[in-house]
């Protein structure tokens, strides 16, 4: 029987998820040719992640997907800490306004019906395919690039890639192949999770509540596509059996009045995790995602970082494969997004330790100090920025170099829509030659409707230009000509 032939791409995906095929989106939209090994027939039916943050969003937007993905979310105007007796311990509002990212701050979703849009977006694209039942079983490295055999419908298949991707979720196959370990943060707790499908939702709370109830630590959130979750701990000498019978789910279900509003849609154990991958570059194999780091999910930061890896992933990936920048460049994927990744897990890590304590005396002395804090007006009121970028790809030492550039709105129109993908170097003066980046002064007719919360960030940076990455991150501010030197030096010319 003659050997199947070799097919080739440029970057293999292990993993068909929300990260993998936003990655393979994003590249194809470069013109980077991308093939998808999902080892699913279909999407996984039940909601699993249920939060994406406006710079999410904003990614989504840059592939065509936001505007479905958002009509299909809820919002909720706050995400409230209530001790067991109703109190609020802690109050973080504003999640309904529109954030930097110029959407919605938090989207409550339903990840298939999120998934359904990015996999219908894909086929748009012929640069990149998602294969069905195909999973990576093996690899092997060589100057060139990567070997691949993989398990089809078809039989076992060759595909030759210049890197590969594993996208493909907490267990990672990719990472175990390659002998990477965790770094475990330390956090490890097992909770009951009860998806519903909302026939009434007068009758369900209208906010994101955290109950910090040492008698059953619980969650409740909204979520998209008229469905609505609880989350139990689960408590020492509690099985995962009991815990889930659906007698017990009614006793847990009976204090929220909901019978009849709702019905069970999904149950599930699982174990909230802390973990961090050690290495998310290995060669010519990089980690994204679940496979990467895991979190857990009370910042609703998961997925948002799994789409955080992906953007930074992208454009340092088709820099290389279609603009020359050396292999080199990749280096700089882990310690950008490492620290940010570790101030989101520390966030969620924090607010899991509040809420789960059981002890009672614990409890009381919690409440005693978070109450006090709160009346005292020390209590935060908004969610805490995350850290901007302090190394790699940026001109450190200048004005708002590493943080997250706002994306202006006016009258509906949205600053990325008129300048499109790619980095931008945005001056006060007349735009000049840019050597190949997207160049804009401030009188450009498509900045027209921008130019004012351009200007005002501009002015608080006092910078006469900035030149903004492709992921929406502050390269640097400074003089126009000695920033695009200076972009190019730190894409293309790195040691």
């Amino acid at each position: 029987m003659a050997a199947a032939a070799i097919q080739e791409c440029d970057v293999l995906i292990a993993g068909g998820g929300p990260t993998g095929v936003t990655l393979a989106l994003l590249l194809a939209r470069q013109g980077v040719s991308v093939i998808v090994a999902e080892k699913e027939a279909e999407i996984y039916p039940l909601p699993r992640a249920a939060h994406l943050d406006h710079e999410i969003i904003r990614v989504f937007q840059e592939v065509g997907a936001a505007e479905a993905i958002v009509r299909s979310s809820r919002q909720s105007s706050r995400y409230d800490f209530l001790n067991g007796t109703g109190e609020i311990l802690l109050r973080f509002t504003g999640s309904d306004r529109i954030g930097p990212g110029g959407w919605p701050a938090a989207n409550m979703i339903h990840q298939p019906s999120v998934e359904r849009v990015l996999r219908d977006r894909l086929a748009d694209y012929p640069a990149a395919r998602l294969e069905a039942r195909w999973e990576v079983l093996s690899f092997a490295e060589d100057a060139g690039g990567v070997t691949a055999r993989v398990a089809t419908p078809a039989g076992e298949q060759v595909v030759r890639a210049r890197y590969l991707v594993g996208a493909d979720g907490a267990r990672s196959p990719m990472r175990k192949a390659a002998e990477i370990g965790f770094e475990d943060l330390g956090f490890e707790e097992p909770w009951l999770v009860v998806d519903t499908i909302v026939q009434d939702f007068s009758r369900l709370p209208a906010v994101n509540l955290q109950i910090c109830d040492p008698e059953r630590p619980t969650t409740c959130v909204l979520m998209g596509e008229g469905r609505h979750r609880w989350e139990f701990m689960i408590k020492p000498g509690e099985t995962a059996e009991e815990i889930s019978a659906d007698a017990t789910i009614e006793r847990l279900m009976a204090p929220w009045k909901v019978d009849g509003a709702v019905t069970l849609e999904r149950k599930a154990v699982y174990t909230f995790r802390a973990r961090i991958a050690e290495q998310w570059r290995k060669g010519r194999l990089l980690l994204a995602g679940d496979a990467a780091h895991q979190t857990p999910p009370f910042a609703g930061q998961g997925l948002c970082s799994g789409i955080r890896d992906a953007a930074n992933l992208a454009w340092k990936l088709a820099a290389i494969l279609r603009e020359g920048a050396p292999d080199s460049l990749l280096d700089s994927y882990q310690p950008e997004r490492e620290p940010n990744l570790r101030a989101t897990i520390g966030m969620a890590i924090m607010m899991g330790r509040t809420v789960c304590i059981t002890d009672p005396a614990a409890a009381a002395e919690r409440d005693r100090q978070m109450l006090a804090a709160r009346a005292a007006g020390q209590s935060p009121d908004e969610t805490p920025a995350y850290p901007p970028l302090d190394t790699g790809v940026i001109l450190a030492g200048t004005a708002g170099a590493g943080s997250y550039f706002p994306q202006a709105i006016a009258d509906g129109a949205r600053l990325d829509d008129a300048l499109g993908t790619g980095a931008w170097l945005l001056m006060r003066a007349e735009a000049g030659e840019a050597g190949g980046i997207r160049s804009a002064g401030l009188d450009d007719p498509a900045l027209a409707p921008f130019r004012q919360a351009l200007e005002t960030w501009l002015d608080a940076h006092d910078a006469p230009a900035v030149l903004v990455r492709p992921d929406r991150y502050v390269f640097g501010t400074g003089d126009a000509a000695v920033l695009a030197q200076a972009w190019r030096n730190a894409v293309f010319a790195r040691g």
